[in-house]
């Protein structure tokens, strides 16, 4: 059953603080090492100590879980630690688990983290290898036999579809690639920093799967990112102006796979992140016009558009033409494509650094933030605002 009602978690936490690592293609260095000096940059930015923190959350695909990561990053006692499963649709949905665990008084200082060596060590772009047999993987098994291997080629079926029935050639996704490459270009913690590309670029790089050229995948990376979340009133006392979260919502669609929901009636949308659209909006009582800033995932191109649609920015078919537009600053910090593949969770912290006016492509005083997750999974999506 779909919620028609807001929930009553928006308001009762913020995010407080951010810490990353170098983004590269070669840490070397365990992931584990990673996350405990993402940890430690983000406790320190949020003016607080490995002792303060009691809740931890990350993802079902991070190979440093919680209670190791506390071991090594100097944490003590923790009544609270989890993980949320669905790869890059995990990111915004880390931040609601600590938040509701602040809000229901079951830890004080949640801190969330990633931490992989995607680039040097297992690369998700190379597809499925080695994987333990799942009752969720066995959808894979109807896709692989048929040359359906990669994250690209299962999205290169959507977005063909997209591009069918709204009239579209490949270019219209090169927007969304120059956008988030010319954000980059001036972002001195992203990879592609000094880097921007044209149209033009995009056009002439390389068929990954067609309609996905080269420049619409996101990159692959080495690096962690770690964000602190408190209470709204604790978080009124350190460093940093709060980044409320207004509110936050998890989305999995009808017919619901990993990448390859290929058998529902329309595959030029994403109705997963249609229903975190629907609760993010009824619970900050906003709408897309309130929005100043969008942080959008961007593992593929194609997605974003679809997202923007989703959200209601503008109409089906016409995303292309509103990212020409460049009337809403998209992805500032670079994105996936730009900055770094941290599944996210750069993201977020690319939306507090907005609220407090430090980002290499601030906006003008935003207000309200949309933030979302990994799209063609079961997702999740933020909207953080400053504190009235």
């Amino acid at each position: 059953m779909t919620r028609h009602r807001p929930d009553t978690l928006g308001g009762r936490a913020a995010v407080v603080g951010i810490g990353a690592t170098a983004f590269s293609k070669d840490s070397g260095r365990s992931e584990l090492r990673l996350a405990v000096e993402a940890v430690h940059a983000a406790l320190a930015d949020a003016g607080l100590t490995p002792a303060d923190v009691d809740g931890l959350v990350t993802f079902t695909m991070d190979t440093s879980p919680e209670i190791t990561v506390a071991q090594a990053a100097g944490i003590g006692e923790l009544t609270f630690f989890s993980r949320v499963h669905y790869g890059g649709g995990a990111a915004c949905a880390t931040v609601q688990q600590a938040a509701l665990a602040v809000a229901a008084g079951l830890a004080d200082v949640v801190v969330c983290y990633r931490a992989f060596n995607e680039r040097s060590g297992r690369r998700f772009g190379a597809g499925v290898q080695r994987r333990e047999p799942t009752a969720e993987g066995t959808a894979l098994g109807w896709n692989l036999p048929f040359g359906l291997l990669t994250p690209a080629s299962w999205v290169a079926m959507a977005a063909q579809r997209y591009l069918h029935t709204y009239g579209l050639s490949p270019d219209a996704f090169g927007h969304v690639a120059v956008t988030d490459r010319r954000h980059a270009a001036r972002n001195p913690a992203a990879y592609f920093h000094g880097k921007p590309i044209t149209l033009a670029d995009h056009a002439a790089s390389r068929w990954i799967v067609e309609p996905l050229r080269l420049l619409d995948c996101c990159q692959e990376t080495d690096g962690a990112q770690a964000l602190v979340v408190t209470s709204a009133e604790r978080a009124r006392d350190l460093p940093h102006p709060p980044a409320l979260i207004t509110a936050a919502a998890q989305g999995a669609g009808r017919a619901q796979e990993q990448m390859t929901s290929f058998y529902r009636d329309d595959l030029t949308g994403l109705p997963e992140m249609d229903v975190v659209a629907r609760q993010l909006w009824r619970t900050s009582g906003l709408t897309p016009a309130d929005i100043d800033v969008a942080i959008l995932y961007d593992h593929f191109t194609p997605f974003v558009l679809m997202q923007l649609e989703e959200f209601g920015f503008c109409g089906r078919g016409e995303a292309a033409e509103f990212v020409a537009a460049d009337t809403l600053p998209l992805n500032t910090h670079g994105g996936q494509l730009g900055e770094a593949y941290l599944h996210g969770m750069n993201g977020i912290a690319e939306a507090v650094r907005q609220l407090r006016g430090t980002s290499p492509n601030q906006a003008a005083a935003p207000a309200h933030l949309l933030v979302t997750a990994g799209t063609g999974v079961p997702t999740s999506g933020l909207v953080l605002g400053r504190e009235r």
